[in-house]
């Protein structure tokens, strides 16, 4: 049985995903599809992802679970993942329009949004990736001519690996202004302000003339990518100095 790993952000849609493909392939293929998720193991959310063994615990369950379901030879032959790409305001507003006893606090909610790695199609272990948008539709036949038949997909919006599309660099948008928020995060804990913190992917450096909250961070990103999808740039490279540049003329 092949593997398909859906990953995003903490409500980016990644069950209603999972339950489409699920439909497509036991309507199409004739073939029985298994979900495997937190959801079906019982327990509160918040309080596992608030005690890091908890939450070790029950990823071991997952991927315990998760090999007892596929056979070990098909995990390297027929496998992908599929992204769900959603900016954290978009997941955030999702997030608040659940049902009280599903939604994450919005202190876990921000810290799983902060430590998450976002997949690259030019790792190994991420590739075959298909990144989808929340009001993209599935490309089911591809998927499952990467599963069943092992033929590469097609080079189109979902699976080039450069930015040469509007997916694609909004991908590129979207990790790389998290690393950079990740990165000031770490160096806070130790700076004061006034203090030049460097970010990856940036020559130039960050100065905070006053102590920043995370909120208002986030904040100064969502401005950030917002204005930049209007004025989008060929050169992803430039993404970090353009959002340091950013945070230094908005902070001082």
């Amino acid at each position: 049985m092949p593997l398909i790993v859906m990953c995003g952000y903490p409500c980016s849609g990644k069950t209603r995903r999972a339950e489409e493909l699920k439909v497509y392939f036991e309507q199409n293929t004739e073939r029985k599809v298994h979900i495997v998720g937190d959801g079906a193991l019982g327990f509160e959310k918040n309080t596992v992802y608030a005690d890091s063994q908890k939450e070790k615990n029950v990823r071991a369950a997952l991927k315990a679970e998760v090999e007892r379901k596929v056979n070990k030879d098909d995990i390297s032959l027929y496998f992908n993942t599929v992204y769900c790409l959603t900016s954290d305001e978009q997941s955030s507003s999702w997030n608040t329009s659940r049902d009280a006893a599903e939604q994450y606090t919005q202190d876990i909610f921000d810290a799983l949004v902060l430590r998450y790695e976002a997949p690259d199609s030019r790792n190994r272990w991420d590739s075959p990736l298909f990144t989808i948008l929340k009001d993209d539709t599935l490309s089911f036949e591809a998927i499952s001519d990467v599963l069943f038949k092992r033929k590469a997909p097609p080079p189109n919006q979902s699976t080039q690996s450069q930015p040469l599309s509007s997916t694609n660099f909004l991908y590129e948008l979207d990790k790389i202004t998290q690393d950079v928020l990740m990165a000031i995060f770490n160096a806070l804990k130790t700076s004061v302000p006034g203090d030049l913190i460097s970010v990856p992917g940036a020559t130039e450096k960050i100065s905070f003339p006053y102590i920043i909250n995370m909120a208002e961070l986030r904040k100064l990103r969502r401005q950030f990518i917002s204005y930049t999808k209007m004025h989008p740039t060929e050169n992803t490279g430039q993404i970090s100095n353009m959002f340091v540049q950013y945070l230094n003329k908005s902070l001082h």
